[in-house]
């Protein structure tokens, strides 16, 4: 999914609307009138209402976030570190976005609406990977974003309730998961070792 630069400007006019009114074509409505866009025009921009505004959202995010990861110096810092970093600056871009958030977690959790709320929680664990200069394609690809979704996801609904300075309380409660990853990691990496070095062995016949 794109995010037009016209588009973005209306997720950016919408969200300070969300705190009051959810996301509903109110908010949209509101959100356009208040950048000088028809109010008329809600269906056409976003046809699949809440659906399409927080899929748009979502994606706008991760956009940012890459791009914000990009002016970063990587080259003294490995994965783990570079990961945390990736979502401490999704934490930092979305500090005034909470309410929001919370919304739109609210209405992914509804049965009907888990199949986006799966869809969008995978193409920001792989944003967050590609950012942070993971380019795997092999067996490990899945296991690294099935790991860092629990990560992600853990964090956020922390982060959400974290009223520290910069978001202290939450890099902390994010260390402690990634410490859990890094030695799910390494059992990980022994395991295919294993079963890498079964692949060449063949069972000798009895008699």
């Amino acid at each position: 999914m794109q995010v037009e630069p016209e588009t973005a400007a209306v997720i950016d006019a919408l969200l300070p609307q969300i705190a009051f009114e959810g996301w509903t074509s109110k908010a949209l409505r509101q959100a356009l009138q208040s950048i000088g866009q028809p109010p008329e025009d809600a269906p056409l921009i976003f046809p699949g209402g809440a659906a399409d505004m927080i899929e748009a959202f979502c994606t706008l995010a991760d956009r940012r976030m890459v791009e914000a990861a990009e002016a970063e110096d990587w080259s003294a810092r490995r994965i783990p570190a570079r990961v945390k970093r990736v979502l401490e600056i999704r934490f930092e871009q979305n500090r005034g976005n909470k309410e929001a958030i919370r919304r739109a977690l609210s209405w992914l959790s509804l049965p009907p609406n888990m199949p986006l709320a799966g869809r969008t929680t995978a193409r920001t664990v792989d944003a967050i990977w590609h950012a942070a200069g993971d380019m795997s394609a092999d067996f490990s690809w899945y296991t690294k974003r099935g790991i860092l979704a629990a990560v992600y996801s853990a964090t956020l609904l922390y982060w959400l309730t974290d009223t520290s300075l910069e978001d202290e309380k939450t890099l902390q409660f994010l260390d402690r998961r990634l410490a859990g990853v890094g030695r799910i990691g390494r059992i990980r990496k022994r395991m295919e070792e294993r079963f890498s070095s079964l692949r060449g062995f063949v069972p000798r016949r009895a008699g």
